[in-house]
């Protein structure tokens, strides 16, 4: 899964990546800066506590991005 939503406060879109056949659970914020994870709760729960729908030039993406990361973490643990 690779999700990319636009910050207003960057040129960069932050990105989302949880490859599982790689073992990659990553984020890159709007700075570039980015955030490496042990599985794909981990990386929900980061971005819960982290990002607000108010940082994105469209809160309706941070919406799809909470829900396809609840989606993702609810099927891996059926």
């Amino acid at each position: 899964m690779e999700f990319e939503i636009k910050a207003k406060d960057g040129a960069w879109p932050c990105e989302v990546i949880i490859d599982e056949d790689n073992g990659r659970y990553m984020l890159r914020n709007a700075d570039t800066t980015g955030e490496f994870f042990n599985n794909p709760e981990d990386l929900k729960n980061w971005v819960q506590s982290n990002w607000l729908e108010n940082r994105f030039e469209d809160p309706a993406q941070y919406h799809e991005l909470l829900e396809a990361l609840n989606n993702y973490t609810d099927t891996a643990h059926s």
